[in-house]
């Protein structure tokens, strides 16, 4: 059986780099590997394909290739790496905010891997380094008769900090809080996968190619179940790769595996006809029924400074002239950069990456936010002004793991805006499982996708 879905959006042109084909190459490569060609006539280890080229799916890579498994994987990604949230995030680290939650042990060996990958990358590649962290309350216009000096107690405020600030307190130091370049992380990411073997590939993921099975499947990947399926292959670009392991990590669009998943009620006619069209799939169930992945949308600007800015990061509160509250956030970058991210909208994803709208009035809004707080940044050149979607899953938590009765499938999305904190677990969790059959580092079972079976819409949280 294959099930299809497809977004209907038109392909855009993208800068090469060394991390993608020529596209003269780009159809050879999927023809070859539509053909069977992965090397050897006897797998000893499953073949692999990452459906996505964010942070998700490049830390599944990396880890993939540390454990030995680099040339069993391929990475699609329909535009370029790192062209959604993964490349326009700030990039914030906390070892311990997440405690509350079940994320919470999850994001404590992200937080220390992150350390090791900018040990392992090269810190000044990936942009990373500890920082302090302040809350930090502001307003556009100074209330009338209030003193020009600085906080009594602000000793902490950094001396750039110069603006309308009427409160501040210390959320974190470089104990516990840290950043990270997001775009430089996952390039680098992919290229640890991709220079030891693994292909990255661009193309649409149109489907899934799955097989209905009984008892136990000898891939060594995940035990089966009778009446459940398994996938044998993905379909990009109209082409199907032979894959007996694909994991979906799609960013806010994943929520197409509800689709994607499906298991036959019929017959155990599967695969693809002479037409090379999707089977009828109007007799097949949904393994996820309650599955879905919607995506917040935030604006960014990235600001140039003329004078040097220090590593405190700005957890704001923010009262415009007009009385509107607004909560942004405030990272300078090692790289002289000060990225401003702000204006969450509850907004349809779009069908793609490339259709996701920038509202320039928005990236205003945020810059009068910057420059009222520091007046290095009032008159700062902007870089970027962009926009972004972060997946969230009904309940609020990452979706990570093997859906159920289907072997070979796994997902990994709905991070919301901690994605790039949690990607380095999320990668070696998944590489764990799909290498050595469970997850050793982390117990991620209240985020499985499991819960999602059955109609169920997750894991209420009181």
């Amino acid at each position: 059986m294959i099930v299809r879905a497809t977004f209907g959006a038109t392909r855009i042109q993208t800068n090469r780099s060394r991390l993608q084909r020529p596209p003269a190459d780009r159809r050879y490569a999927l023809k070859a590997m539509a053909s069977g060609g992965q090397g050897g006539s006897e797998r000893t280890v499953p073949r692999i394909v990452i459906c996505g080229g964010g942070i998700i799916g490049a830390a599944t890579a990396h880890y993939l290739a540390e454990k030995g498994f680099a040339e069993a994987v391929t990475v699609v990604e329909r535009h370029e790496p790192a062209c959604a949230a993964s490349g326009k995030a700030g990039g914030f680290l906390a070892l311990d905010w997440n405690d509350d939650s079940p994320v919470g042990p999850m994001a404590r060996l992200s937080y220390r891997l992150h350390e090791q990958l900018a040990t392992q990358l090269g810190a000044e590649r990936v942009g990373y380094r500890a920082v302090h962290t302040l809350q930090v309350i502001g307003v556009e216009k100074p209330p009338a008769g209030g003193s020009s000096t600085r906080l009594r107690g602000s000793e902490k405020l950094p001396d750039w900090v110069d603006g309308h600030v009427v409160g501040m307190s210390e959320m974190g130091d470089p104990t516990d809080t840290a950043q990270v370049h997001p775009h430089k992380l996952t390039t680098a990411l992919l290229e640890s996968a991709v220079t030891r073997g693994s292909r990255l590939l661009q193309g649409r993921v149109e489907g899934l190619q799955l097989e209905e099975m009984a008892g136990r499947d000898d891939t060594g990947v995940e035990a089966g179940k009778a009446g459940a399926c398994r996938v044998t292959g993905v379909i990009v670009d109209g082409v199907v790769i032979p894959a007996d392991v694909a994991v979906i990590a799609m960013g806010p669009w994943s929520g197409v595996a509800k689709e994607w998943l499906r298991t036959s009620a019929g017959s155990g006619n599967d695969g693809i006809g002479a037409s090379g069209e999707a089977a009828d799939c109007s007799a097949s169930r949904s393994l996820l029924p309650g599955l879905t992945i919607t995506g917040q949308k935030y604006h960014s600007v990235v600001l140039r400074p003329h004078k040097p800015v220090t590593n405190h990061m700005l957890f704001t509160g923010f009262k415009y002239a007009s009385g509107r509250l607004v909560e942004p956030e405030v990272y300078p970058r090692p790289d002289g950069t000060v990225y401003v991210c702000g204006e969450p909208q509850t907004l349809p994803v779009p069908p793609s990456a490339a259709e996701v709208h920038v509202e320039e009035q928005l990236g205003n809004n945020i810059r009068i936010v910057a420059g009222s707080l520091a007046s290095c940044l009032a008159q700062a050149p902007v870089e970027t002004l962009q926009a972004c979607y972060l997946p969230c899953a009904p309940d609020g938590l990452p979706v990570i793991g093997p859906v159920p009765q289907c072997q070979g499938a796994f997902l990994a999305t709905g991070h919301t805006c901690w994605g790039i904190l949690n990607a380095p677990a999320t990668g070696l969790v998944l590489a764990e499982m799909i290498a050595e059959g469970r997850s050793s580092s982390c117990d991620v079972t209240a985020l499985s996708p499991s819960r999602f079976a059955g109609g169920r819409q997750g894991n209420a949280r009181p």
